[in-house]
């Protein structure tokens, strides 16, 4: 009886282990894709499909605001999750793979907010101007 127990738990360890790996897997680095004219990026759970003709500014920042977290997590210099704007209350999308570098920051939809980088700054470097010089494209 008492080793049937112990493999019980054991077992229900190692999925809890498998899961934990996985997860972190999985919201390890930001996936970006630039196709049919929509920005897409998804890091694990978090997801975004925006539409290029709905950006509305571009630009770069060196830090993220102040937020409330609705829900994501922090680890080392990576920052991935959906926050609340203390001072808008609006909703924030956050997909920051390194703290320390810049961040590209997307209004779209008028008051919505994507914070993004890459741990390169090269590729961050090329994201925003692709970016930038498709949106102007859609809007012309």
């Amino acid at each position: 009886m008492k080793k049937r127990n112990n493999r019980i738990w054991n077992g229900i360890i190692v999925i809890t282990v498998i899961g934990c790996i996985a997860a972190f897997v999985l919201h390890y680095k930001n996936f970006v894709s630039i196709e049919d004219g929509e920005f897409k990026v998804y890091s694990g759970i978090y997801r975004q499909r925006i539409p290029l003709t709905e950006f509305d500014s571009i630009s770069w920042v060196a830090r993220i605001p102040q937020m409330e977290r609705r829900n994501g997590f922090s680890w080392l210099a990576k920052e991935k999750g959906v926050f609340k704007d203390s001072l808008t209350q609006t909703t924030t999308y956050v997909f920051v793979d390194d703290l320390r570098q810049q961040k590209i920051r997307l209004v779209h939809h008028d008051s919505l907010k994507l914070y993004i980088n890459l741990p390169d700054s090269l590729a961050t470097q090329q994201l925003y101007e692709q970016i930038r010089s498709l949106s102007v494209q859609e809007d012309e």
